[in-house]
């Protein structure tokens, strides 16, 4: 289960605030824990069974664990905040960014606010290019921060089964307005992509999770492609019912 921003233990605000202050903001501390809140906030709403706050929480244990290979860990722990901080998984939104995630409007929210917390302006502008560099995961090899940033958010593809079976079923909650067929064929395309990368992951430290997220993503592309196929072989026979009932 997932913590809700009710129950949300009080590392994550105090977590925000020590991020802002690490990047330079000026503000009040109950400034910097109001827009903290806000964004626990934004997390939580309804709808959101896998880019929620237990993701936000994964992400930035993830950073933890690589924040050895960064310049500047506080900056990419704010861009952990923001990367996912507006979504859509509604038909329209899902389908125009294939996932429901805005990373612009991600991005441009990170700059906005975190000038209006007194982070001097090319602190802001990091985070919000780090933001962004999340839309394709394809970051530059020599840009260490984006790198940890882009692996703590794919990390989950190396859990273990029980989680990653998890992550499938919230997932697909998450899209469960999307028909049967439409998704799968979908979820093929971005496992296949990601397995046709050289590496699904960029930093030294991340490179360890290369096996089992290839094997967790292998697995679940040889499942989809059979549902795929049964998917296809039933619509086949409805088609093929209709056409002998239209001729009767």
């Amino acid at each position: 289960m997932g913590v809700n921003s009710v129950d949300a233990p009080q590392w994550f605000c105090s977590s925000f605030v020590r991020s802002a202050r690490g990047a330079g903001a000026t503000a009040p501390d109950e400034d910097l824990r109001a827009v903290g809140q806000s964004l626990l906030d934004r997390w939580d709403k309804p709808g959101r069974h896998f880019h929620n706050l237990r993701h936000l929480a994964d992400v930035l244990g993830r950073v933890d664990e690589l924040s050895q290979e960064t310049h500047d860990p506080d900056l990419v722990r704010l861009a952990a905040w923001y990367h996912g901080v507006v979504f859509d998984a509604e038909d329209r939104a899902a389908y125009a960014r294939k996932g429901g995630e805005d990373e612009t409007a991600s991005a441009a929210l990170a700059l906005t606010e975190l000038e209006g917390l007194g982070v001097p302006d090319k602190a802001a502008e990091r985070v919000a290019h780090l933001v962004n560099a999340l839309v394709r995961h394809a970051p530059d090899p020599t840009d260490f921060d984006c790198a940890v940033l882009c692996d703590a958010d794919l990390a989950m593809l190396a859990s273990e089964p029980q989680r990653y079976k998890e992550y499938l079923n919230d997932v697909r909650d998450e899209y469960a307005h999307i028909p049967p067929a439409d998704y799968v064929r979908a979820r093929i395309a971005i496992l296949t992509k990601l397995l046709e990368r050289r590496s699904l992951f960029s930093s030294p430290l991340g490179a360890a999770w290369e096996n089992p997220a290839r094997q967790n993503v292998d697995a679940e592309l040889q499942r989809l492609r059979k549902e795929q196929s049964k998917l296809a072989a039933a619509e086949a026979s409805q088609g093929s019912s209709a056409s002998t009932g239209a001729t009767r």
